[in-house]
């Protein structure tokens, strides 16, 4: 014990250090506009204005973030779960090649993605939409979430499947009623990343749909306060603050579930 009585508070100040990005952004969002330059640790002259401005501003581009989260892990879970079980159960040909891909696949810089698909987006009409901003956003999430079930599904006991089979149950049957209810944590694991990249996401959301209006992301409409000769920094790091409330509370709710979801298949018996 004696030689590890340092590590505590070296952690403490690890996390200190990691924490106080948050912190400031918190004290910045409570300051008045004419004191914030003053560069207090404290909101010593303490203010609620910067959030009314928020509320007054930003719901509409906070609605529109909810709507593509969803629909980015609506979309995510449609395509990886099916894809997941057929990787994992079934002979699909190709199996460690379609593996390789989706592994490369989350290699490929979104800002390189965006580029084309801007072109394709231009050309079928689906620029400065939300459609448009799902279906992109679901190409970052789709190839985590098809190798986090693939694991997950393949450590599902052949037994438990072939007792269904023997049952007569087909393999849709079988993936619907024995799978899915078998892979919850790793599938809430999966829908909980893909809402995140999809709240997060800027790059998409600056490319595909810069002039969509409202219709914008609240990661398009914090940048009402960014001018090029004036940052509203009050205002923005409100927004900050209550774009970070819905991602905070689901990763509460949700870690039990993360915790297990993201070990899954890791150790077989």
């Amino acid at each position: 014990m004696a030689r590890t009585w340092w590590k505590n508070p070296v952690a403490v100040v690890v996390t200190a250090l990691m924490l106080f990005p948050l912190y400031w952004m918190l004290n910045v969002s409570f300051t008045r506009r004419e004191s914030i330059r003053g560069g207090d640790l404290l909101p010593v002259d303490f203010t609620l204005d910067h959030y009314a401005v928020v509320l007054r501003d930003q719901l509409p581009y906070l609605g529109t973030s909810l709507v593509i989260g969803a629909g980015t892990v609506v979309l995510t879970l449609a395509i990886a779960a099916p894809a997941s079980f057929a990787l994992a159960r079934m002979a699909v040909p190709g199996r460690r090649v379609l593996g390789f891909a989706l592994i490369v696949a989350q290699m490929v810089p979104a800002v390189v993605m965006s580029l084309g698909l801007y072109s394709i987006y231009n050309t079928v009409g689906l620029l400065d939409t939300l459609p448009g901003l799902i279906l992109a956003d679901s190409t970052i999430a789709v190839p985590f979430a098809v190798l986090l079930l693939t694991a997950f599904m393949s450590g599902i006991p052949r037994e438990l499947l072939q007792a269904a089979q023997i049952d007569g149950a087909s393999h849709w049957r079988t993936f619907r009623s024995i799978v899915l209810p078998v892979s919850r944590n790793a599938i809430i694991t999966s829908a909980l990343f893909a809402f995140l990249w999809a709240w997060s996401d800027f790059i998409f959301a600056s490319t595909l749909n810069r002039e969509g209006g409202l219709l914008r992301p609240i990661t398009m409409g914090i940048y009402n306060y960014i001018g090029a000769q004036n940052q509203e920094w009050g205002p923005m790091m409100a927004t900050a603050v209550v774009a970070s409330i819905p991602a905070a509370v689901l990763l509460v709710v949700a870690q039990k579930y993360v915790a297990a979801g993201v070990t899954a298949g890791a150790v077989k018996n």
